[in-house]
């Protein structure tokens, strides 16, 4: 990905956001061009020459300074988001003596942190990277996410299962928002890691096949996932509504990935819908053992 185009696009599409009446500036000025605050009223807001933040808004943000950056964010209202996204890209285009490392293969979780995941068995619980790879789940987590881990073609990654999958338009009562986020986290994490080349193949596939997703990524929206509730129709026990919370855990190779838990209402029908999915869960399992042994014996 070209980091100055990264750039370019990110400042121009949240500075499209803000009208001038936003920031108590006057609305006049003769008929604008572009939606949104021109580039010299967020210089001005900024405290910055209208030529200095030209050339940042070409992507010429390397070298520029914490307090300049805090300047331009809040000149365009960034949220948190945001914020820490501009942040990111500031940091991704500064220049290196050595190139970093690149990874060859997905991260694979501890066998503690499996553990854990294993340990929550009320709770449906899986540990994802930055592509939306669910890369561990304990067996409620499996069960939940059937639909995902279930096809070979989607490599257990949430957003193919999005855009590429029809079926994620039934399991995703609200579509829209899921694949609204989907993107979202996407955009986060190539904002801090932009030479990710598995990352940026994943997003060339789903361009490629999915006109949803394109126009979602050329929106340059951006968001953290930390709590929240999400609604699922699920093909074995039908409508879930189930809060979750994800927070980060080391990944093995010094990469972030998230933990996230799906719980129900305690006495809500959800929190039966729930129970009936880890029932049905472990009924599967005990299938799959069973035929496992039969299979080691007529060996």
């Amino acid at each position: 990905m070209d980091n100055r185009a990264e750039i370019r696009d990110f400042l121009a599409t949240r500075r499209a956001k803000i009208t001038p009446e936003q920031v108590g500036l006057p609305s006049g000025g003769g008929r604008r061009r572009v939606p949104g605050l021109r580039r010299e009223e967020v210089a001005v807001l900024a405290g910055v020459s209208t030529d200095w933040y030209i050339r940042l808004e070409k992507g010429h943000i390397a070298g520029v300074s914490d307090d300049v950056l805090d300047a331009v964010a809040g000149a365009l209202q960034l949220d948190e988001a945001e914020r820490t996204h501009l942040f990111a890209l500031a940091r991704a285009a500064k220049p290196t003596r050595r190139p970093r490392p690149r990874r060859t293969h997905t991260p694979q979780v501890s066998s503690s942190l499996q553990r854990v995941l294993d340990s929550m068995t009320t709770t449906a619980a899986f540990v994802r990277n930055g592509r939306l790879d669910i890369l561990a789940a304990n067996p409620l987590g499996r069960a939940l996410y059937a639909p995902v881990l279930d096809n070979p073609a989607l490599s257990g990654n949430i957003a193919r299962f999005h855009f590429l999958d029809p079926r994620s338009e039934d399991f995703f009562p609200d579509w829209d928002a899921a694949a609204d986020t989907a993107v979202e986290l996407l955009r986060t994490d190539a904002g801090r890691d932009p030479h990710n080349p598995e990352l940026t193949t994943l997003i060339g596939e789903l361009a490629t096949h999915s006109g949803a997703f394109r126009t979602r990524w050329a929106a340059h929206n951006v968001r953290t996932h930390r709590t929240g509730t999400k609604h699922f129709h699920h093909p074995v026990v039908g409508d879930l509504e189930l809060d979750f919370d994800a927070m980060q855990v080391p990944g093995p190779d010094q990469s972030a990935l998230t933990l996230t838990a799906y719980t129900a209402e305690p006495g809500s029908p959800s929190a039966d819908a729930l129970a009936m999915l880890a029932s049905w869960a472990a009924t599967n399992a005990a299938h799959e053992n069973h035929d496992t042994t039969q299979d080691q014996q007529h060996r």
